[in-house]
């Protein structure tokens, strides 16, 4: 069993915020798994973009990422996922694969910025740094239970 990572305080939120990703995929996953109709699936997969996960992608883009030179490899990749992230949102057909390529790249994405990327960026942060993210990051996670498709 690993350790669990020593997340700085300033990147809490964004950690708590990635559980829900984590439980986002999750979701689809057991909808998936039940047979429920994917248009269900999406509709809240579509509700989570727009109320959490778009608002936490531009957050660590504006405040988060510019902790590291925007040549940095690991900012790159970070912001290519997010834009390959954000056409799989959008997409509104060929739904199945649509879910299961979501719920697989948000994962290895999530992953990747917890192993990797907010290591770095918490060992390079400034003072400055960590008080513009307290200031400009305030959220708080609402669940929408309207349609329980994974129980």
């Amino acid at each position: 069993m690993s350790t669990p990572i020593k997340r700085a305080e300033f990147l809490k939120q964004l950690s708590r915020e990635h559980h829900h990703g984590l439980l986002l995929c999750w979701k689809i996953r057991e909808g998936i798994k039940k047979n429920a109709a994917p248009e269900r699936i999406k509709a809240y997969a579509d509700w989570f973009w727009e109320e959490h996960l778009e608002r936490h992608f531009k957050e660590e883009e504006d405040f988060i990422f510019p902790i590291l030179p925007n040549t940095n490899e690991n900012i790159k990749k970070a912001i290519d996922e997010h834009r390959s992230i954000k056409k799989l949102f959008q997409k509104k057909t060929d739904l199945i694969n649509t879910l299961n390529r979501i719920q697989h790249e948000l994962e290895n994405h999530i992953r990747f910025e917890e192993r990797i990327l907010f290591n770095e960026i918490q060992d390079t942060a400034s003072e400055e740094h960590l008080q513009k993210i307290k200031i400009n990051h305030s959220e708080k996670f609402k669940d929408n239970l309207s349609d329980e498709f994974w129980k």
